[in-house]
């Protein structure tokens, strides 16, 4: 799922031993009787410090809250995203245990992560906290044509198209859009699909489809939240998705359509069935809820195992806190850093509402698996 919100060179933490080297002076005159005595031997440089103990994931806050065996299932059906030999030897471990122990405990669901992992901390340049975002699958209603307030198409792929490419913004494109119209809906509920990146349509008479990412205009993804508060449309802790979408869809017209056209990307679709599962991500596989994040893939690899704590998020009708292992599984065009996460919630209205208010600050670890 390529996100207009969300993130490969993978960065890696490393830990490296800085040896100084011993230089060493020989004095000699070739003229004189004797040779000169030899200078005093240079003090030896002090051992190199031994590595860090490692450190287990029982360490990190509120590890003994968790649900292990959750974390332990979904990770079993996503751990196949991991391309670093160490994470697919764990990954592999943790089928094995799942084959033949039957049925796999809570407590050993901990000790698999336990004793595969060790964890490291993911930093900013300050040392300051990164941001915590979420996103879902949206399921809107849509029509085969035009009508009412079902008036925003859901446009194919232009012909062509390559990654990269930059075609015109959205204001441009919403004004005079190509052929290859796939469905019709409601212009603020078109503008929260293309934030996420896909998303599930219900027709007329009652079939659905799954809209999915296929192209997009190489535009900047840029938030609405701020310059609508800024505008004083909407006050500053109440920028919560559901909020501006309401927003929306009070002025659907010309007022509306000025404030979308301040993010100027634009993401194409293509019309698959209904499988009635989860979306994939950038990874390539289905997302599971509340245990799959986008991350900027400059930092982070997709099948790395992540430990988030996220707290103290302000807009109104957020939930307290965040705090457990998911797996980075997804990208954006908005998540960018060290620490910077959006989190999937699942699908539907409930996962949106939810969603909407997820802009909490952050702390990530990364579980780096035991060679």
């Amino acid at each position: 799922m390529s996100r207009g919100v969300r993130r490969v060179a993978p960065a890696r933490f490393r830990l490296a031993a800085v040896l100084a080297g011993l230089a060493l002076t020989l004095a000699a005159c070739a003229t004189a009787p004797t040779p000169a005595p030899a200078p005093p031997a240079e003090p030896m440089p002090p051992p190199a410090a031994p590595p860090a103990a490692a450190i287990s994931p029982a360490s990190l806050p509120g590890w003994n809250e968790e649900d292990h065996l959750a974390a332990f299932e979904a990770w079993t059906q996503v751990c196949g995203a991991a391309r670093d030999p160490a994470a697919q030897a764990q990954c592999e471990r943790a089928r094995d245990l799942q084959r033949t122990s039957r049925p796999v405990t809570p407590s050993l669901a901990r000790a698999y992560f336990e004793t595969g992992f060790t964890v490291a901390p993911a930093k900013t340049d300050d040392g300051g906290p990164g941001l915590l975002t979420a996103y879902f699958a949206p399921e809107y209603e849509a029509r085969r044509a035009p009508g009412g307030e079902f008036d925003a198409p859901v446009l194919a792929a232009p012909a062509g198209w390559t990654r990269g490419q930059t075609l015109p913004e959205r204001a441009q494109i919403e004004a005079d859009p190509p052929t290859g119209i796939l469905a019709w809906m409601r212009a603020e509920d078109l503008f929260f699909l293309q934030i996420q990146g896909s998303g599930y349509l219900t027709f007329e008479d009652g079939s659905r489809a799954r809209a999915a990412y296929a192209a997009d205009n190489g535009r900047p993804f840029v938030g609405i939240a701020r310059p609508m508060a800024e505008q004083g449309l909407l006050p500053p802790n109440g920028t919560s998705g559901e909020a501006i979408r309401a927003w929306l869809a009070d002025h659907r017209g010309p007022e509306a359509r000025a404030v979308m056209g301040l993010n100027p990307r634009y993401i194409f679709f293509r019309l698959d069935p209904d499988d009635g599962g989860h979306p994939a991500g950038a990874a390539g596989v289905p997302l599971p809820a509340r245990r799959a994040i986008a991350v900027d893939p400059e930092n982070w690899r997709y099948g790395d195992l992540v430990w988030i704590e996220a707290d103290g998020g302000n807009l109104v009708g957020a939930r307290g806190s965040y705090r457990g292992l998911v797996t980075a599984l997804d990208t954006g065009s908005a998540i960018r850093g060290p620490v910077r996460a959006d989190l999937y919630m699942g699908r539907g209205r409930q996962a949106g509402e939810e969603a909407g208010a997820v802009r909490h600050p952050l702390r990530m670890w990364r579980l780096v698996p035991r060679g």
